[in-house]
């Protein structure tokens, strides 16, 4: 990250202008494909493109921190929008956190199976061969070829198909593994599995949030926030495990 901030203004400009180019090339190449289907006698919504072309602005149109050109708007639902990035964890049943990776897009959609691989990874780098048997998250991570790639590895999945705030399912999420999940969460198994969740990953970010004052980072960059994430989460397992360490030593 440049220190002069005429270089940080100079990289913004960069890159905004490099993400103007790939809207560019994107809306070009997709005019070229909706013309081919258009010529063949196929509209595009049938198969599946957007049902209008996109036409992007005449100049740059996007918004970049000038100190922090990694970082993004993250939108919460509920909470105030912040610029910074999306942390993400994969916790275990005992609050463990065994994977800690940044993600510079604030929807969690997507981040499901790069998190249980990062998990994978670093569990084979411990040296520990066993393998996660469920993999809990909530409806934000709901990606249905993902969660397919996930079990075809031999892991269950429980993730509920629909928001809380929603009463009936989407239009066309009604059969096949939508109906599926709906079908598994509420059995006796699946809730008494499910449930764990809350009891897992909720409570170690509101330690490092809330009880540890961890509110952001004093680092800019994506590597320096990812290093940064990474040492939050170190230093979360070795107070977990001092804690372990009283518990035995009183009990």
């Amino acid at each position: 990250m440049p220190r002069s901030r005429a270089e940080r203004l100079l990289e913004a400009l960069r890159r905004l202008e490099e993400n103007h180019r790939v809207e560019i090339q994107a809306s070009e190449q997709y005019d070229a494909w909706r013309e081919e289907r258009l010529a063949a006698g196929v509209s595009g919504h049938r198969v599946g493109g957007p049902p209008k072309p996109f036409t992007p602005p005449p100049a740059p149109e996007g918004v970049m921190n000038k100190t922090n050109h990694d970082s993004r708007m993250m939108r919460t639902e509920g909470q105030p929008t912040v610029q910074g990035y999306n942390a993400q964890a994969a916790v275990t049943r005992g609050q463990i956190i065994v994977a800690a990776e940044i993600a510079v897009e604030s929807p969690d959609f997507g981040h499901l199976e790069p998190a249980v691989n990062a998990a994978l990874r670093e569990l084979e780098a411990a040296g520990v061969t066993q393998r996660p048997e469920t993999v809990l998250a909530d409806a934000g991570y709901w990606h249905k070829q993902q969660i397919e790639r996930i079990v075809s590895d031999g892991i269950q999945v429980l993730v509920p198909p629909d928001g809380g705030l929603r009463e009936d399912a989407r239009p066309g999420w009604e059969q096949g593994m939508y109906a599926f999940m709906r079908r598994v969460l509420p059995t006796e198994a699946g809730h008494a599995l499910y449930k764990q969740r809350k009891a897992t990953v909720e409570p170690v970010f509101a330690q490092v949030k809330f009880n540890r004052k961890i509110n952001w980072f004093q680092r800019r960059g994506r590597a320096a926030a990812l290093s940064e994430w990474r040492l939050v989460a170190a230093t979360h397992n070795l107070l977990k495990l001092h804690s372990h360490w009283i518990a035995a030593e009183t009990a």
